[in-house]
């Protein structure tokens, strides 16, 4: 989210321009110029078809707006947007945002985990969600083997779940790597797969690239994410809007993508009861032999 104490102190070159340039456009450029001067952080991410798909226009249109208000192009916006917008938060910066925010006790933290989580159960027992987690599961139980993208602290979610579904019965693989490590769980995915993407609005090269991949196979992408806009979004079969706390500027929960996880996990089980229940009382057995005395032959 733009901190707007530094971005005060930024000309806005493209507001400057809008204001200035808009009243001589087209109708059909101003509607142009109009949405991207509302959806900057939108924009940023967006091809210009993209972004004529989103104003009913032509990407010739999209183009043609742009130089109108004395950019070269598309490209050259994009660098006074993010110019204007300024670094991204880091991690240390959200840490910070988010202590300073609370008081100096227990509590404060407590509440803001928990008031987090109330939030985001609140989120998910609405009827979209509850409809779009039912669609999910839909789409699992008919998997040949399902598979959880997650980078960074999601990889660490993507790796438990997984562990999770294969002791329900449910083949799983963790996607949570980067660059050629990567590359080599992509090379594992088929058709029959199905997959859960973690992910939210920033569309880094490691997501595109798996969607690319899902494309070209038919899998299913089923999107877990608090940015329902994105263009991850905008490629999913099914999106579970999932929050996750963080707004202005504070450390998101990751609790929150687990418990989301943890639902769909649970509702899988319960619609292969027996595949299920059969699975974990396999594992229980050769967790009997594994153990010492455990029973031989």
């Amino acid at each position: 989210m733009l901190n707007t104490k530094k971005a005060k102190n930024r000309v806005d070159v493209y507001g400057e321009r809008f204001r200035a340039r808009a009243h001589t456009l087209s109708p059909r450029l101003q509607a142009v110029a109009r949405y991207i001067n509302e959806n900057r952080d939108v924009v940023l991410e967006h091809t210009a078809i993209e972004i004529a798909a989103a104003t009913q226009t032509s990407d010739a249109t999209v183009v043609r707006a742009i130089q109108a208000l004395g950019f070269a192009g598309l490209r050259d916006l994009k660098q006074t947007l993010e110019h204007w917008f300024g670094p991204a938060i880091s991690s240390a910066e959200k840490m910070s945002s988010t202590v300073n925010a609370l008081a100096c006790d227990v509590n404060s933290g407590i509440d803001f985990v928990l008031e987090g989580h109330q939030h985001t159960c609140e989120v998910l027992s609405t009827p979209d969600n509850r409809y779009a987690i039912a669609q999910a599961v839909a789409l699992l139980v008919e998997a040949r083997q399902v598979t959880i993208f997650g980078i960074g602290a999601s990889g660490i979610l993507a790796e438990y779940t997984a562990r999770l579904f294969s002791r329900i019965g449910l083949p799983a693989a963790p996607l949570n790597r980067t660059g050629i490590s990567l590359a080599e769980q992509l090379i594992n995915l088929q058709r029959g797969d199905v997959l859960i993407m973690m992910a939210q609005k920033s569309a880094h090269r490691e997501g595109m690239t798996t969607l690319k991949e899902t494309r070209r196979l038919g899998i299913p992408v089923i999107l877990l994410t608090n940015a329902t806009d994105s263009r991850f979004s905008q490629q999913a079969d099914v999106v579970i809007h999932v929050p996750r706390g963080g707004e202005k500027g504070k450390i998101p929960l990751h609790g929150t993508v687990l418990l989301c996880l943890e639902m769909i996990v649970l509702s899988v089980a319960s619609a292969t009861s027996q595949q299920a229940i059969k699975t974990v009382k396999r594992i229980n057995e050769f967790h009997r032999g594994l153990k010492p005395g455990g029973k031989k032959g």
